[in-house]
């Protein structure tokens, strides 16, 4: 306990998923918490369960694809928090489908939370951790932004940029004491993965069986949005202090080669 004990996070897209856990368990840890989704009612109930437990939270709604909007959010976490030493950029959105078929508007729009988003993200917090002496930015990219991927074009290109952005921050920002890492997930049963297209041949938005999920992964079964968070806490923590644009690969293997098929 208490590994994050005294710092400030901010977490985009932190109302389910992935970006829930990363709050949820940040605030166990001892952080207080900035939330923001367009989900509001979702991104309230993580803060009221952060607060039966103790912690300090606050939620607020963002399109992270608003450049206007950010900088009086991160003015208001350092408001309400005093400073801001953890920016997890996780706010994100999936459509998959063949790139023969995909029209130049979703391709941008993935674009747009995908990449810029956390562009924003990073760029509107470099100031507050200047303020605080330092920090961690966290961003999260995807397995799909490590290989190619068929029906996944659009979304593994602004998972790759992702990786690449987090490398250049990590040069330009490593004499602030600023540390940036990228996060690859695998297969997650979250709400991007239950209307994806299956990797076993499944139909585009077709909800897929946990099992089918996990016949792709070497392990046997997808991994959950606690075991993402997990790896975030690290890179958050000070335990992580010597690490900076690293590549934290949470996949159960799916990288590692060949995939397991159902027998």
């Amino acid at each position: 306990m208490g590994q994050v004990q005294g710092k400030v996070a901010y977490v985009t897209g932190g109302a389910s998923g992935i970006g829930a856990a990363c709050a949820l368990t940040l605030a166990r840890e001892g952080a207080k918490v900035m939330i923001t989704d367009l989900d509001d009612a979702r991104g309230n109930q993580i803060v009221a369960d952060i607060k039966a437990a103790g912690g300090e939270a606050a939620f607020r709604h963002q399109d992270v694809t608003d450049e206007a909007a950010w900088p009086g959010l991160v003015a208001e976490t350092e408001a309400l928090f005093g400073r801001l030493d953890i920016m997890v950029a996780n706010a994100g959105i999936a459509i998959f489908g063949p790139a023969s078929s995909m029209s130049l508007a979703d391709f941008r729009r993935q674009n747009a939370v995908n990449v810029e988003g956390v562009f924003l993200s990073a760029r509107t917090s470099i100031p507050a951790m200047r303020r605080a002496g330092g920090g961690s930015m966290i961003l999260i990219s995807s397995v799909a932004g490590l290989r190619g991927s068929a029906n996944l074009a659009g979304y593994s290109a602004s998972k790759g940029a992702v990786r690449l952005l987090a490398k250049s921050l990590a040069l330009e920002l490593a004499l602030d004491g600023i540390r940036v890492n990228s996060v690859h997930p695998g297969i997650i049963v979250t709400a991007i993965w239950e209307k994806a297209a299956s990797p076993l041949g499944g139909g585009l938005n077709t909800p897929l069986d946990p099992y089918v999920l996990g016949a792709s992964v070497p392990i046997g079964k997808p991994s959950s949005p606690q075991e993402i968070a997990n790896g975030v806490l690290f890179l958050a923590s000070d335990a992580s202090h010597h690490m900076t644009g690293a590549e934290l690969v949470i996949d159960g293997g799916i990288t590692a080669g060949a995939t397991r098929r159902p027998g």
